[in-house]
């Protein structure tokens, strides 16, 4: 389905997921993550970019690597996307969710 998000109609999934990661920008994360309760700072972009080049590389996302990534540990991580940081993160990066996400 399409939705209109900063400005840009997207296709996104029933859960709210970019369907298409060229319709992606900047704005359209920022959007996302205000719906999801989530003020975006530089460290939240740093993680929002490491996930994205995880996903380019065709490299699978999971708690246990991003544990392993040496970015951030899972204290950070959680503490940036409270509440389900993976599955949030990837939402706002407009990639797709991870296998590892119920």
């Amino acid at each position: 389905m399409e939705t209109l998000i900063a400005g840009s109609n997207v296709k996104v999934n029933e859960e709210g997921y970019l369907l298409d990661f060229s319709q992606w920008n900047r704005g359209v994360g920022e959007e996302i993550a205000t719906k999801e309760g989530i003020t975006m700072t530089p460290r939240h972009w740093e993680v929002i970019e490491w996930i994205q080049e995880q996903v380019k590389a065709d490299k699978a996302l999971s708690i246990r690597g991003i544990k392993k990534s040496g970015v951030l540990d899972i204290k950070e991580f959680y503490a940036l996307f409270p509440g389900g940081p993976l599955k949030i993160s990837t939402k706002i990066a407009g990639v797709p969710k991870p296998k590892s996400c119920i």
